[in-house]
């Protein structure tokens, strides 16, 4: 699986937008190239402003702490090239003293960000559940955004840097009831964007913008409304088959990553029966996960949530189950 930019590098993005435009000085740090073990991938990013407030990472910490000194000690310069390359662990004494394990070797893309107008296009886009890709000529400093796909991945030939930035990972919710509750919680510390739909208007009490954002309509519609894509997870959660199933019947037929929904063993059977007999093709119906999340002898609604988001999240980093045991597994 191609790896895109994260939401913590878009949060490095907006950071870097507001300080422009605050009228700060900024440095923006890529990660173009590793050798042997490295903390963070190439693609991660780290803007420094002016005073030496940092955020994002590209390490572990100590290259972190030599670039704030770098600006304190003069090492930066007010001015210079639009972008430089910079290499940390050549040797294994310098790998050591930055916290490299293993002896890697990161090399940095330092690139002084005065027009700020891509970043603000690039989060547009990304918003917009665009896939983006920034190509960064590192002799000019020039930015040009593209169209990318999935299939698209970080590539740097020494000359261009070409990164590829996504929407945010979404996960709506069928059902407002206790449990989706915590599922959003935790959701949201993941940094996933949470949709709940649910047309029973009593379980809308106490849920506002900071638990997750309402989507009107019946589930099925509510699948087709958000354009589900290859970053949308949707999990049935109300325990009454005339909503959680129409929700289904959409969901397994879309695009979304991971498709999950709330019930025993035996009830799983069941609606696997009933999705069949609604005319859902068989190898939809594969798809399903139920019962959901990966097996931890979860009891509580928190604990449920946790054995959930941590199937999802598997899905998400494209990690294969083999080895990990599901909830319909450990129920056999």
């Amino acid at each position: 699986m191609a790896r895109l930019m994260d939401s913590v590098d878009l949060n490095v993005l907006r950071s870097v937008l507001q300080w422009r435009r605050d009228g700060r000085a900024v440095v923006l740090y890529s990660v173009v190239q590793t050798w042997g073990s490295a903390p963070r991938p190439p693609g991660a990013m780290l803007a420094l402003r002016d005073d030496g407030v940092v955020i994002g990472s590209v390490s572990g910490g100590c290259i972190e702490d030599d670039l704030i000194a770098r600006l304190h000690d003069g090492r930066l310069a007010a001015s210079g090239p639009p972008v430089e390359l910079l290499t940390y662990g050549v040797s294994r004494d310098e790998a050591a003293r930055f916290g490299l394990p293993c002896g890697g070797t990161l090399r940095l893309a330092q690139e002084r960000l005065d027009d700020p107008a891509w970043v603000a296009q690039l989060l547009e886009r990304c918003a917009a559940h665009e896939i983006v890709a920034r190509e960064l000529d590192l002799a000019t400093g020039r930015v040009t955004l593209l169209a990318a796909g999935r299939a698209d991945s970080l590539s740097f030939d020494g000359r261009t840097l070409r990164a590829i930035y996504g929407p945010r990972w979404r996960l709506l919710l069928i059902g407002a009831g206790q449990l989706s509750r915590y599922v959003a919680q935790m959701a949201r510390l993941l940094d996933f964007e949470v949709l709940v739909c649910d047309p029973r208007e009593e379980f809308s009490h106490g849920w506002d913008e900071a638990h997750g954002r309402f989507v009107a309509g019946m589930p099925d519609d509510a699948v087709l409304n958000i354009h589900t894509d290859e970053r949308t997870a949707i999990v049935a959660l109300t325990h009454d088959p005339r909503l959680d199933d129409m929700a289904l019947l959409t969901a397994l037929e879309s695009r979304a990553f991971y498709v999950g929904a709330l019930g025993s063993r035996a009830n799983s059977r069941k609606r696997r029966e009933n999705l069949a007999q609604l005319g859902l093709p068989g190898a939809a119906i594969e798809r399903l996960h139920g019962p959901i999340g990966l097996y931890i002898a979860s009891h509580t609604p928190a604990e449920i949530a946790l054995s959930l988001l941590a199937q999802i999240v598997a899905h998400k980093n494209g990690v294969a189950q083999a080895g990990m045991r599901r909830a319909d597994e450990a129920a056999a």
